[in-house]
Order: C-alpha cells, then structure tokens, then sequence
C-alpha cells in the first residue's frame, strides 16, 4: 500500500515536471490559466531550487538550458524503476 502511494506520488510529480515545462515554453499564460501555472511552480520549485544551486543553467547562446529538470526528470524515473 505504501509502495502504490509512493509510485502514485513519483507519477504525479513527473506529470507537473511536463506541464512546469510546457508552461515555461509560454510566456504569457492566458489569464484564466495563470493562477494554474502559478500553482504548478509553487509545487515543482522545491524540488527544482536545490538542484539549480548544483547544476547552472548551461548557455547556448542567448539562451539558457535549465538542466534541473532533466535531472529530475532521470532520478525520478530511476526510483520508480526500482519500486514501482
């Protein structure tokens, strides 16, 4: 029982990583959507925040790549490998 929670909880942080991520491809949510984006980064950025102070952002030009999420992304499915 507490296996099935623990894959559940790993299964819902990776879908808010998704949407975190499609969220930042926009610049400005519509407005109706604003408080939902809000939200998921409230949720997804104390998971995040550790991880940047490790890990900076790589430079490609004039963009940054923020590779935290990526990382995330390969631990979390790395424990639901071995539990789930």
């Amino acid at each position: 029982m507490v296996l099935e929670i623990i894959c559940l909880l790993l299964l819902a942080l990776v879908v808010l990583l998704l949407v975190y991520v499609v969220f930042s491809w926009i610049p400005r949510p519509p407005e109706p959507v604003i408080p939902f984006a809000r939200a998921v980064q409230r949720i997804v950025s104390p998971v995040l925040e550790p991880i940047r102070r490790v890990v900076p952002p790589v430079q490609l030009g004039g963009v940054s790549l923020d590779l935290s999420v990526l990382l995330v992304f390969i631990v979390v499915s790395l424990i639901q490998g071995a539990l789930c």
